[in-house]
């Protein structure tokens, strides 16, 4: 992360977390904020239709087409859903994402509401710290042709589906064969991911300037099968080897249904997404304050 000269921002977007109480009022707080900076506001049409008639009712809403070709810059109001999901569709426009915590956990969306008066002025005038992160190119192949095709920032899921058992699958990067395994499922996650499930199935942290990616199994058969870091240029396939039936999960927010022969094939995305934080913004202070790192182990009873 490198601190950015300041240039102006001109369009500001805007977008909410779908269906959720009290979301208008901060988003009036937020246009307030960007007027006073002199930029123009382009509201997501969602989050036009999420907040209903009356509330900002002077703003039309706009597409994603339409902010991706005129932002400069995204404020996104919400969770790391809500982030993730913004962030998937604003990735080939190059438009930098700046996000504040109305969600739970807030490892993407740093900014907490009650900062956001203060911080977000400030980085509107160009006072702000630049974080590149990794995206993921996903497709799913079926008798040789592709059948689905998205991208993902956080992780690509392999999971067994409602029928429940172990799926059965093989891995390959860049063409040769790492294992054969049954297992719940299989995550290929990015350094943003590496927090999310695949830390849950415990995967290791990577730090999001790392060149890398994370295979983590879920509840292996094989005990010894252990995670593993990749070089971010791997072209990782897997498999589906078993009639059981599986799904393909992409940042838990696309999927789609796996049958035996399917190859979920995943690559470096060529598009990246640009997060904006602000000045003084420290990966390790997140990680303290989001997975409580700065909470001291309980000291025994009857110890000093």
């Amino acid at each position: 992360m490198t601190a950015a000269a300041p240039i102006p921002f001109r369009k500001v977007a805007l977008f909410g977390k779908q269906r959720a109480d009290g979301i208008a009022a901060p988003l009036g707080q937020i246009v307030a904020i960007v007027r006073g900076a002199g930029c123009d506001v382009l509201l997501d049409a969602t989050t036009r239709e999420t907040i209903g008639p009356g509330a900002l009712a002077e703003l039309a809403g706009h597409s994603l087409a339409e902010i991706g070709a005129a932002a400069d810059v995204a404020v996104v109001l919400g969770g790391d859903g809500t982030m993730l999901g913004i962030a998937r569709e604003l990735a080939p426009h190059g438009v930098p994402l700046i996000g504040i915590n109305h969600g739970r956990l807030g490892f993407m969306t740093d900014i907490a509401l009650d900062q956001m008066p203060e911080v977000l002025s400030v980085m509107l005038a160009g006072q702000y710290e630049t974080d590149a992160r990794v995206m993921l190119s996903c497709e799913v192949e079926r008798g040789g042709a592709a059948v689905f095709a998205t991208r993902a920032l956080n992780d690509a899921v392999i999971s067994r589906g409602v029928a429940g058992g172990m799926v059965e699958f093989t891995v390959r990067v860049n063409g040769v064969t790492m294992y054969n395994q049954r297992a719940d499922g299989i995550i290929l996650a990015t350094p943003t991911g590496s927090t999310a499930y695949a830390l849950s199935a415990n995967g290791p942290i990577l730090h999001p300037s790392l060149a890398g990616l994370v295979l983590v199994p879920v509840a292996p058969q094989t005990l010894s099968n252990r995670p593993i870091a990749l070089p971010d240029d791997s072209v990782v396939e897997i498999e589906v080897t078993d009639v059981r039936d599986a799904s393909a999960h992409f940042d838990m927010q696309s999927y789609w249904g796996l049958k035996p022969g399917d190859i979920v094939r995943c690559k470096r995305s060529q598009h990246s997404v640009k997060l904006l934080h602000p000045v003084g913004y420290n990966y390790f202070e997140t990680l303290r304050g989001k997975l409580h790192w700065n909470v001291m182990p309980s000291e025994p009873h009857g110890r000093a």
